[in-house]
């Protein structure tokens, strides 16, 4: 594993402190799984967590955003966003059609009482963090 050191800002902790209760949960397990996947990789040392549109982002040198939400206008759901001009939500649906739900090229999106198949969600950060050194792949390493 590697030593990754972490860039907080902290008005991210706000943004966590005031998503309800029912959500706030689900939202830090995707922000401890995305953490955890970033130590993971090889050579990667550094991710960022900042917001973006107000929202939950993380980034990696070399890598695409990932960032995460709920919006109270879909109460039972939240998301995981990508780049949409990217290839990796495209990918994820050929690799994983049965496993997620998807919202057009941008997002997987989880309803609150979903297990999260947290495997598959590990190889689609990973995929994301490293964006630039695998998007040559047809399958971007996953």
């Amino acid at each position: 594993m590697n030593q990754l050191q972490l860039e907080i800002n902290p008005e991210v902790q706000s943004v966590f402190d005031n998503y309800p209760d029912s959500v706030r949960d689900k939202l830090s397990f995707l922000r401890e799984l995305i953490i955890e996947t970033a130590s993971e990789i090889d050579g990667l040392t550094n991710l960022e967590e900042t917001l973006k549109w107000g929202e939950p982002s993380y980034f990696a040198k070399n890598g695409s955003t990932i960032r995460m939400d709920w919006k109270p206008k879909t109460p039972t759901q939240y998301a995981m966003y990508f780049k949409c001009t990217s290839r990796l939500v495209e990918v994820f649906k050929t690799s994983f059609k049965n496993r997620f739900e998807f919202e057009g090229k941008r997002a997987i999106v989880f309803q609150l009482n979903d297990k999260v198949p947290t495997e598959e969600l590990k190889s689609c950060i990973k995929a994301a963090l490293t964006y630039h050194k695998v998007k040559h792949l047809p399958t971007l390493g996953i």
